[in-house]
């Protein structure tokens, strides 16, 4: 178990319980891992020898847990459980984890393990759930805008509030879907039964473009936001993101 020092000073006593639960319930062989400041988190994960990994913390934590076994290719190799504690939970609570510390615990101990699909990028980051392009404007990281469901489908009466056309170049698998001769509203990207879902809408009077691929790459002459796992990030001129089919296998998350 590691805990994040960020958990402990938000919440000590949904840490404390996380701590008893997990410890009850596994017999006691559980080996705690708390995180001190500058500590680094492959050094406090490599103690964990193999085991199951359960990370007590905010997404932040959950998220950096998620890289670092990736870039060293164990992502795929070590069941990774959950405890949500601290700051923003929007990420762990749209994977199905649940947000009180005691069902969570509990799931991690009962709960079936899940495998999930994941989008990773040229730049090293992992996406789990559904990313967004352009990063909506004026919403928090905790916005009800990110989910790990389809996109939705705009009103029809025009595109949203807030989100100016842009002109961006998609590509899927090497498929144009959309090129900067014309300007895009929305673009939306989820991993699902290992390849990605590409929904391209473009203006409020034209039909979106749909497809299903392994890659896709978005670039644009004046860089573009996203937004991916309820946080904004960019602007950058091109972006690639890839499929990794079932790579992340989540304990204790609801299906």
């Amino acid at each position: 178990m590691v805990i994040d020092p960020r958990a402990r000073r938000v919440d000590g006593e949904s840490v404390r319980i996380a701590r008893d639960v997990l410890s009850a319930g596994a017999g006691g062989e559980v080996r705690v891992c708390v995180l001190e400041q500058g500590e680094a988190l492959p050094k406090a994960l490599a103690r964990g020898n193999g085991r199951q990994l359960v990370i007590v913390g905010d997404d932040r934590a959950l998220l950096r847990a998620v890289r670092m076994l990736h870039s060293e290719g164990h992502l795929s190799a070590r069941p990774l459980g959950v405890v949500p504690v601290g700051g923003s939970t929007a990420v762990a609570s749209a994977l199905g984890v649940p947000t009180d510390a005691v069902a969570a615990s509990r799931a991690v101990l009962t709960g079936r393990t899940r495998r999930l699909d994941v989008l990773t990028d040229d730049a090293g980051g992992v996406v789990l759930g559904t990313l967004g392009i352009p990063a909506p404007r004026g919403r928090g990281p905790a916005s009800g805008w990110w989910r790990a469901v389809p996109f939705p489908r705009p009103p029809r009466q025009g595109r949203p509030r807030g989100r100016a056309e842009q002109r961006l170049r998609v590509e899927a698998d090497g498929r144009l879907l959309a090129d900067q001769d014309r300007p895009v509203a929305e673009v939306s990207v989820r991993a699902a039964d290992g390849l990605a879902d590409v929904v391209v809408r473009p203006g409020p009077r034209e039909v979106e473009v749909r497809a299903r691929a392994s890659s896709v790459t978005v670039s644009g002459p004046t860089g573009f936001s996203y937004r991916a796992n309820a946080v904004d990030l960019g602007p950058t001129r091109a972006r690639t993101w890839t499929v990794l089919p079932g790579a992340l296998h989540l304990a204790g998350a609801a299906p």
